[in-house]
């Protein structure tokens, strides 16, 4: 009878230790979910400025066509959905490429490498949230128990990266 009561109370030794970290387990990929929920807040935050420093760019310091093309890049990427995001980033990006920085002022120059920065650090940050986020809802044991519950699944975003070397204002 003795040995039954050890049998028992390590199966329910061993049920309990499961079931607890399965419990810790579901709570760090809900950490994990809100971090990257965090991290887009700030990577939209930070497209959000650059496109707000690419329409002052376009409106003081370029003309005709260019600043057009800037202004508008700069509206399609503010406005664009989630899953266009991406592209409309990219044409903006490139159309920043295009400018001359050495005819921006020198505060307004400034402010553009600042926010192209910012938007590199911040799209860094997200996509290290979604690594690590993807990486725990690929365990077998989190798919089998379901643990990552109705969240979506995490997607990069991958956009160009700007050359952050600006030339020297002459």
């Amino acid at each position: 009878m003795t040995t039954w009561l050890v049998v028992l109370a390590l199966v329910v030794a061993l049920v309990v230790a499961s079931a607890l970290w399965l419990v810790a387990t579901a709570n760090r990929l809900d950490r994990l979910h809100v971090r990257m929920d965090a991290g887009w807040a700030a990577l939209d935050a930070a497209l959000a400025r650059r496109a707000v420093v690419a329409r002052t760019v376009a409106a003081s310091a370029l003309s005709g066509e260019d600043a057009e093309e800037l202004k508008s890049a700069a509206d399609r990427a503010e406005r664009a959905p989630r899953p266009e995001r991406e592209s409309a980033e990219n044409e903006l990006t490139l159309r920043l490429a295009e400018v001359d920085r050495r005819r921006l002022p020198a505060g307004l120059n400034d402010e553009l490498a600042d926010a192209e920065e910012r938007v590199v650090i911040a799209r860094r940050v997200y996509n290290d949230a979604v690594r690590d986020t993807l990486a725990l809802r690929r365990r077998r044991r989190v798919r089998y128990f379901r643990l990552a519950g109705t969240a979506r699944r995490p997607e990069y975003f991958e956009i160009a990266e700007p050359d952050l070397v600006a030339p020297p204002n002459s």
